[in-house]
């Protein structure tokens, strides 16, 4: 469809001289996504002067034209719309008795219809049914300048000036059509995208608006369409993971009631994070909502390996044992473990990060960025794990840290033994 729309934007401008072509959504999950836009992008320049706005959106409309990845920039309102401009002589018509209100009703009733102006029904007598009854010119009468000159003005005297002897009729162009957005009027740019991901059009577009100047007083400039949501989208799905990160983190230290076992853990995470950038840049894919998903996934899975080889290891410590060692019998013992669930999982991901098939192009993202975090964060939970281990824990005791009564490995713990006299 993107390269029919491509030949077709070649073809069309020379068949058609003069006129503007776009291509707007024709599916419905297109047109939601757009959130009531007619395309992807769109620029909104508000302000309470419309010269002002319209002066500063042709500045934009300049910068954005630079962007290469848009196609069919252009205004949404029709700015330019061909109209006939009626300048009244308020001498002349004077002169021969006639006002202003009586010239805007001549041509009212010539051009359109006499029933805008006084609307006149007739009761059939026999039935009882009216009937609308209005004059107008034949639409094949008034087709120029000259015409519109030689419409009667009625002034209810025997005279009946013309329009042409009462004033100046000429074209011009007037805004056919006004958006507002808060109340206030807004020029409006709209433009498709081909051949570049959302995002990076998104960075171009900030840069392009910027390069456009200062502002005038009052005036806004708001990018709608896709743009928008796909920010806070992305944002939400930023600000999700970090929160994420750290409830972890503050589930494992209250799990192994260390802050830097806890941390040991978590140092797998970075690996993921690398692995999911690199794996969509070789592929060259999108950071898009799936991929962010896929990050998720694949730090679940490497914390659970990681989990999985502190605690061996801490446990291995807790018997005498050096931290150096404890790290490298934990990655020794568990690292078949480690393996079959990363490469359990990179296999069920291969289907979908390979995109075949129809519509699987929307869901690959999420499969290469598991791929891409679990072959890091595979690596660093057997090599980067231990080391972060035997570090912080080079010189912690072997004393349980917790104050639980009922935990037997507490320093705190009841004695189980009866004391003598049968008391506890």
């Amino acid at each position: 469809m993107d390269e029919f729309e491509e030949r077709l934007r070649k073809l069309l401008p020379d068949k058609f001289p003069g006129c503007q072509f776009s291509f707007e959504a024709g599916d419905i999950v297109t047109q939601i996504m757009n959130f009531g836009a007619p395309t992807p992008v769109e620029i909104n320049v508000s302000g309470p002067d419309l010269g002002a706005d319209r002066a500063f959106a042709e500045k934009v409309r300049s910068e954005v034209a630079k962007i290469g990845a848009l196609r069919d920039l252009q205004y949404d309102e029709p700015l330019d719309y061909p109209s006939i401009d009626i300048n009244i002589d308020r001498e002349r018509a004077g002169q021969v008795g006639v006002t202003t209100g009586s010239v805007g009703r001549s041509f009212l009733a010539a051009t359109s219809s006499s029933r805008f102006v006084a609307p006149n029904y007739w009761a059939d007598p026999k039935s009882g049914v009216a009937y609308q009854v209005q004059v107008q010119v034949p639409q094949s009468d008034v087709t120029s300048i000259q015409d519109v000159e030689h419409i009667p003005v009625t002034q209810g005297a025997a005279e009946h000036p013309l329009m042409g002897d009462v004033a100046q009729v000429g074209y011009g162009t007037v805004v056919g059509e006004y958006h507002r957005l808060n109340g206030q009027r807004m020029v409006t740019l709209t433009a498709n995208v081909s051949g570049e991901d959302l995002g990076r059009v998104s960075g171009e577009l900030d840069a392009a608006i910027n390069r456009a100047g200062s502002k005038p007083r009052g005036v806004k400039v708001t990018v709608r369409g896709q743009i928008g949501p796909m920010k806070q989208t992305l944002t939400n799905l930023a600000v999700g993971l970090l929160l994420a990160v750290l409830v972890i983190y503050l589930l494992l230290a209250a799990n192994f009631q260390s802050l830097r076992l806890a941390f040991a853990v978590l140092s797998a995470v970075p690996a993921v994070i690398c692995g999911v950038l690199f794996v969509l840049l070789v592929t060259r894919t999108s950071l898009n909502i799936q991929s962010f998903m896929g990050a998720i996934m694949a730090i679940g899975v490497a914390v659970a390996n990681a989990i999985l080889l502190v605690t061996f290891a801490e446990g291995y410590r807790r018997e005498g044992n050096r931290s150096t060692a404890a790290a490298i019998h934990g990655a020794e013992t568990r690292v078949r473990p480690i393996l079959m669930t990363s490469m359990a999982m990179i296999a069920g991901m291969v289907p979908m990060a390979l995109g075949v098939g129809e519509g699987s192009q929307q869901t690959a993202p999420l499969g290469r960025a598991v791929i891409g975090g679990l072959l890091f964060a595979t690596a660093a939970t057997l090599l980067v794990v231990p080391l972060v281990f035997s570090l912080v824990q080079e010189r912690a005791g072997v004393e349980s840290p917790s104050l639980d009564p009922d935990d037997p490995a507490s320093a705190f713990a009841r004695n189980s033994n009866p004391l003598p006299g049968g008391a506890e």
